[in-house]
């Protein structure tokens, strides 16, 4: 049997996350976003918005994979989600935090493919002003915390670091097929 696979796009607000996983679908519609489950306010559009009880219950069962919080709101990946996404295709999970990561790929089995995306912290702000964030000041702090996060973790082993300010979401997603296509090759030679 074939290892299911996933991807992993980390990178700081703004460095085309969204971007590259809506080229991945373009590319081929077995890639989808990870919905994560918010418990919190705001945005809805991606998440699937929960309450406090229901977090409650998936950590009382031990399903919660990882946990984060930021703007005020709690991200959850869990592992009955994780499971309905990869009945579906290839989940692309979004994160923000190494230890998250680290968190998924040794807490869920699975092929996992990690991506670093990135870009200069005044590109962040540049893109975040231009698609109409309230909270770029927020997003311009989280990318400061992305960037300590990097720093405190400088043997984190990337399978594939992008620079977004050079590389269309295009190019991107063809490389990420590839490689998931290459290790789909080697897991069955």
């Amino acid at each position: 049997m074939t290892e299911r696979q996933g991807v992993v796009l980390y990178g700081p607000p703004a460095s085309g996350k969204d971007t590259v996983t809506v080229a991945l679908s373009n590319l081929d519609s077995k890639y989808a976003q990870f919905a994560r489950l918010k418990v919190g306010t705001g945005k809805s559009a991606g998440y699937r918005m929960g309450t406090a009880e229901q977090l409650h219950a998936l950590e009382t069962a031990g399903d919660v994979v990882y946990a984060n919080s930021r703007y005020g709101n709690t991200y959850v990946i869990d592992a009955p989600g994780l499971d309905a996404a990869f009945e579906a295709g290839v989940p692309v999970v979004h994160l923000g935090q190494v230890d998250g990561v680290r968190a998924l790929v040794d807490g869920y089995s699975a092929g996992w493919s990690v991506v670093l995306l990135w870009c200069p912290r005044e590109v962040t702000e540049q893109r975040s002003a231009g698609r109409g964030d309230s909270d770029t000041a927020a997003r311009l702090a989280a990318w400061d915390a992305t960037r300590e996060d990097l720093d405190a973790h400088p043997r984190m082993a990337w399978d594939l670091t992008m620079d977004t300010t050079t590389l269309g979401p295009q190019d991107a997603a063809r490389l990420i097929d590839q490689l998931l296509a290459q290790r789909a090759g080697a897991a069955t030679a």
